[in-house]
């Protein structure tokens, strides 16, 4: 069973359409969602929330419909996003409170523990957090009531380097559980590559990619060359490709390269920079 399951999800705006995007979670599972501001990610999220309804498609989540099993759904998930920032009364302590009575599984010596690592004062109000603080305070929430999956949208954005380690260690750590599963769209493309096993690439509202990180290696490296190199190359060895004054620089599939010529290994970043402004029509 997949932990998430999306089939042919399209939501349309006046100026944005998320067009009939798929993609799977195994479970047991990390994916990244990436993209660059306005491809679809928070769009798709809050589709898989219940904040938007679906215009077209199916979701599945744990195995459930969200909508006939909303609670049942909402129960087993744990999110960060801003639409779960606290309210800014609320102190840290009125947190665990509210969430104690909707969660059975609430886990209160878990949440200080968490709130004692992120260095929280449990008295203070949640307006007088900082972001980062805030959002720390809502990982700590999100990870404290046996949640199976994990929807995180930008969980480490505004946080130190030594911190976002801490988070991914956390991460980790929920991670030994062959049960739970995570979704996670960041830009910290650095970040996906320490902990995803998958990723998912939208551009301006489609899937452009969607691959487990062993497949992606496999698939796509980055080679310079001469300009009059890339003539030999086999259909469908470039995928992208920019030329500049001291030669050829191409996303390529090393499977389908010349003899004699290896490519480099190539970041997220690099994939996701070239299919988006350097693609081969």
């Amino acid at each position: 069973m997949n932990a998430l399951e999306i089939k042919q999800l399209t939501k349309r705006f006046d100026k944005f359409t998320l067009d009939g995007i798929s993609f799977a979670l195994p479970m047991g599972a990390v994916m990244g969602l990436i993209g660059e501001n306005g491809a679809g990610k928070s769009t798709t999220i809050k589709l898989l929330l219940g904040l938007l309804r679906p215009d077209a498609g199916q979701i599945s989540i744990l195995g459930m419909d969200p909508r006939k099993e909303e609670l049942a759904v909402k129960r087993r998930l744990g999110v960060v996003s801003e639409a779960t920032i606290l309210p800014a009364s609320y102190r840290v302590r009125d947190a665990g409170r509210v969430l104690s009575t909707a969660y059975p599984a609430w886990n209160d010596e878990q949440f200080y523990g968490y709130l004692h690592t992120f260095g929280i004062d449990p008295s203070k109000n949640c307006k007088d957090l900082s972001k980062g603080m805030r959002m720390k305070l809502s990982i700590a929430c999100a990870l404290c009531h046996d949640a199976d999956l994990l929807i995180l949208d930008e969980p480490t954005s505004g946080l130190d380097p030594i911190v976002r380690d801490e988070v991914l260690d956390i991460l980790r750590d929920f991670m030994q559980d062959e049960r739970h599963s995570i979704l996670l769209s960041s830009h910290i493309t650095s970040d996906l590559e320490k902990i995803a096993d998958y990723i998912t690439f939208l551009h301006a509202g489609k899937v452009r990619l969607s691959a487990s990180i062993l497949d992606i290696d496999a698939s796509y490296g980055m080679l310079r060359c001469a300009p009059d190199m890339v003539q030999d190359f086999a259909p469908g060895a470039i995928y992208a490709m920019r030329r500049d004054q001291f030669g050829v620089e191409a996303l390529v599939d090393p499977r389908r390269l010349p003899a004699g010529l290896t490519a480099e290994p190539a970041s997220i970043d690099q994939i996701m920079l070239f299919l988006t402004r350097h693609a081969v029509q």
